[in-house]
């Protein structure tokens, strides 16, 4: 059964109190990462750069889990500190950040929001002897090294997909225009809803099409959208490119369905977006605590911790966070290769149900949901 942000230059100490056939692990002696009074997790978030909303927003949801593991004695007789570092969602920073928060003593990682800033850390991780819960990433390239260390809070996109073109068909889409943005996530997220889409027939692909991160300006891409008759769009990259894409494709006269991958749900997609232009847009997402009333009590602690309500990416964060202790407390100590075990035969209760992992490290019971855009604010598909 269950068991039950501004710039940062530098590593960041949030203490608790203040506020598949997959190769054997590398073998390592009992860990001395933790001091006597302190058990330390890494977290590499985007705490810059475009994402850094979503960064915030993990950053809180695991400092809140931390605080009330705090308050409530600790872990294994120890106070818990999460060590951030700012990985930008950048893959040469986050290799330095990985490289960094090593050197300060940690035995989890328990962030990771950009699956193409995660890849390159796996290895990193992995030599050093240190299991990582993946909070948001979902990539399969993440699972392609199959390293029985590495464990995904989130459904893969191989999931997502899936769950996307069965809303594709309820919202009648017969025409599919798929389109990322050529980095990891993205890419693998495209690739299976093609696979997926033509797997079942419907809807046909018309068009696959790659766009430049950053860019002002995707009235190319519209246009190509436009000629190949498409009447839905899958974007399936994050929010800043989804929302200059959705103006691009409403000013080349496209007024059909637009769906936005996970990467462009959790961040400020529709601020400035008119009425029209967000008319008839969608997005698969994984959890949204507005949405889900059986996350009442958390979301009231939250609000009372941060003086707001919790946005997405932050009950996956807590949720890392609590599969890190829950590990920590089987375990019964920080040794790298009893706690790999622990994770392997987690049966943890948590917000976004019940957590588990297969051999490969995806989540056994993956969580979507699918919103539809009113105005500036999403809400429920239905």
């Amino acid at each position: 059964m269950p068991r039950s942000l501004a710039a940062l230059a530098a590593v960041v100490l949030l203490a608790g109190l203040s506020a598949c056939g997959a190769e054997g692990a590398p073998e390592t002696a009992a860990s001395p990462a933790a001091s006597a009074d302190t058990i330390r997790l890494a977290s590499l978030l985007p705490i810059t750069g475009r994402s850094s909303y979503s960064g915030e927003a993990m950053l809180n949801g695991a400092k809140l889990a931390i605080d009330e593991a705090n308050a409530a004695g600790g872990v294994l007789g120890r106070k818990v500190e999460l060590v951030v570092e700012d990985d930008a969602c950048d893959p040469g920073t986050a290799v330095t950040a990985a490289q960094t928060v090593l050197k300060k003593n940690v035995v989890l990682s328990v962030g990771g929001y950009c699956s193409s800033a995660v890849v390159p850390t796996l290895k990193i991780f992995r030599d050093a002897g240190i299991p990582m819960i993946i909070a948001q990433a979902n990539s399969t390239d993440l699972i392609a090294p199959r390293y029985d260390t590495v464990f995904l809070m989130c459904g893969t996109v191989t999931a997502e997909a899936e769950f996307a073109v069965d809303w594709m068909k309820k919202l009648g889409g017969t025409r599919l225009a798929v389109a990322h943005d050529g980095t990891s996530f993205p890419v693998t997220l495209a690739e299976s809803t093609v696979a997926r889409a033509r797997e079942v027939g419907t809807p046909a692909v018309v068009s696959e099409l790659k766009l430049s991160q950053g860019s002002s300006d995707y009235r190319r891409i519209a246009r190509s959208i436009v000629g190949s008759k498409a009447d839905i769009v899958y974007y399936t990259g994050y929010y800043g490119e989804a929302n200059q894409l959705i103006k691009d494709l409403r000013a080349e006269g496209y007024t059909r369905t637009v769906i936005v991958g996970d990467g462009a749900t959790d961040g400020p997609l529709l601020t400035d977006l008119t009425a029209e232009q967000s008319r008839d847009v969608y997005g698969t997402a994984l959890l949204v605590p507005e949405f889900m009333p059986e996350l009442g009590d958390w979301a009231r602690r939250y609000q009372a911790a941060y003086h707001e309500e919790p946005g997405p990416s932050t009950a996956e964060a807590y949720d890392a966070v609590m599969v890190a202790l829950d590990a920590l407390r089987r375990a019964g100590s920080t040794d790298a290769q009893a706690l790999r075990a622990a994770l392997a035969a987690t049966d943890y209760l948590g917000l976004s149900g019940k957590v588990g992992f297969r051999a490969d490290g995806t989540r056994t019971v993956p969580k979507f949901l699918m919103l539809k855009a009113n105005g500036k604010v999403f809400t429920l598909g239905s």
